[in-house]
């Protein structure tokens, strides 16, 4: 069998516009060595090829790296719970019963906590605006909303907008016999979502901000937005401290005894700590307080093998028949590598929701942890430890088939830094240099790709034709490359759902047969 690596450039797309475009303005001569000289082409990695509601809907890590790993589409986040919601199965639900239930027989409150914007990534504000519709209708009568602000994965300073649309929403709900409020709020790079384990005191900040009503005190989420902003010229909306809404001095939306509270985000990474939080009987991740008795439930359930939350409104995507899987069927032995921020990507969302390795003794997973500092004052990341460890396991002998990731162009391009992400590209590429000559010499094949693009487009106009700072992923297709083999790129379109099949053609065993066609001929 031909032994092969596949390194996934985190956040490098192809540049439609060239505005902003860091990857192409990065010194990158190993990059264009390859493009240049091997067989290569550009895939989706967004929108329907990867399972999202349309392809208006940017691609992300998580999907991105299912679709890498299990060579299939299948349905995920937004478009799961669009369905769910459009066929009230939603509602139908275990978890809804339950906590819909005790708030109308306590006559308690019904708290939702998530990212509010419409980027479709992590959350959708139109999810939440059919949470609260149904909470009414079923009889619920009392609703908090605590909204951590976007700029990420949306215009980096469009948090108003998403604000005055689900004020209007309550406004047009509230009565005698309904009453629903913001309650609280910050950006989501300063509490509540952090993810592996980074920092829990951002999640801290975030509990004791959404269940005891701790921080700074506004009348609304508006004069809390407005006034942060007057205080730090060009902050952006993910980086705003936490408010609390209150009134007569006191918070409107502490938790108490006998509530229920659901996080509608749908996506897995930057939800699992908060659940462990309201979710596990023996948290230790933090001091929790005094904390209420509330029933908890999460959109998804974050994690299959943790069971993690309990309780949760949608079924995720069962996902089958990855590419792990048929190695470790083949009795090949595999070696995954990333620094913390995306080592859950290689190893969790490539074996398809999976905590639990397939085979403890055929997959080999290490993390390098990540520095604990914004990603634009350490560009390269660890992206020299990673190459390290890929070096290290090609020259072992040990492994047919390894995996990393380079967060950089992902990572660093979410601050909106351009010059440090052009350095964060660099980086990669240096990496890659590395690799060509060890891969070259022990006679594996390389296969170089992305998960979405972000990078290649860290500008974009806004709505009166300036330029302006963007944070978000791409809809750029990203490059596919194949270095060391004899090989033709077949005809059509592909996107990442078609690695698994091209790993296999590659590597020369027989593909899964419910995996999409081979990149390569």
């Amino acid at each position: 069998m031909n032994k092969l690596v596949l390194v996934v450039m985190d956040g490098v797309g192809k540049s439609k516009t060239g505005i902003g475009d860091a990857v192409t303005m990065a010194n990158t001569p190993t990059l264009d060595k390859l493009l240049a000289e091997c067989p290569h082409t550009y895939v989706k990695a967004h929108g329907r090829a990867v399972g999202l509601p349309s392809d208006d809907d940017m691609g992300n890590s998580e999907v991105g790296h299912n679709a890498l790993g299990c060579g299939q589409v299948y349905s995920q986040g937004a478009k799961l719970v669009e369905e769910a919601i459009e066929s009230g199965d939603i509602f139908n639900s275990a978890a809804w019963q339950e906590l819909k239930n005790s708030c109308v027989a306590n006559g308690s409150t019904m708290h939702f906590i998530g990212l509010l914007s419409d980027g479709n990534v992590h959350s959708n504000i139109g999810h939440l605006l059919a949470l609260i519709r149904q909470a009414k209708a079923d009889g619920i009568k009392k609703v908090r909303a605590h909204i951590l602000l976007d700029g990420r994965d949306v215009p980096a300073t469009s948090a108003l907008t998403y604000v005055d649309m689900l004020e209007e929403a309550i406004a047009q709900l509230n009565d005698n016999t309904f009453d629903a409020k913001i309650a609280s709020g910050g950006g989501r790079m300063k509490i509540t979502m952090d993810r592996y384990f980074a920092n829990w005191e951002m999640v801290k900040s975030g509990f004791y901000t959404h269940v005891f009503g701790v921080g700074r005190g506004f009348a609304t989420a508006r004069e809390a937005i407005e006034t942060f902003r007057q205080e730090t010229p060009n902050i952006i909306d993910q980086d705003l401290p936490a408010f609390v809404i209150k009134e007569d001095g006191k918070p409107v939306g502490a938790m108490a005894d006998g509530d229920s509270v659901i996080l509608f985000n749908f996506r897995g990474d930057r939800a699992i700590e908060l659940s462990m939080a309201f979710d596990n009987a023996e948290f230790d991740g933090f001091d929790r307080g005094e904390m209420p008795q509330v029933k908890y439930a999460g959109m998804l359930q974050y994690d299959g093998d943790l069971h993690l939350p309990k309780r949760f409104l949608v079924e995720p995507p069962q996902i089958k028949h990855t590419l792990s899987e048929k190695l470790v069927e083949l009795g090949v032995k595999s070696y995954a590598v990333s620094e913390t921020q995306k080592y859950g990507h290689v190893t969790y969302f490539w074996n398809g929701n999976r905590s639990e390795k397939f085979d403890d003794n055929l997959e080999v997973w290490e993390e390098v942890p990540s520095d604990k500092v914004s990603f634009d004052e350490r560009p390269w990341m660890k992206s020299a430890e990673v190459t390290d460890k890929v070096i290290a396991a090609i020259e072992s002998g040990e492994y047919e088939f390894i995996r990393c990731n380079y967060p950089n162009g992902d990572m660093v391009g979410h601050t909106g830094s351009l010059d440090a992400t052009i350095i964060g590209v660099e980086a990669v590429d240096l990496a890659l240099a590395r690799l060509l000559p060890v891969i070259k010499r022990e006679g594996y094949t390389l296969i170089v790709t992305a998960d979405h693009g972000n990078a290649d487009e860290m500008l974009e106009k806004n709505k009166k034709g300036e330029l302006a700072v963007r944070t978000a992923h791409s809809l750029n297709v990203v490059p596919f490359i194949v270095y060391n083999a004899d090989c033709e790129i077949a005809d059509g379109e592909f996107g990442l759902s078609n690695v698994a099949a091209t790993v296999a053609k590659l590597m020369g065993f027989e593909a899964h047969s419910s995996w999409d066609a081979s990149i390569v001929k």
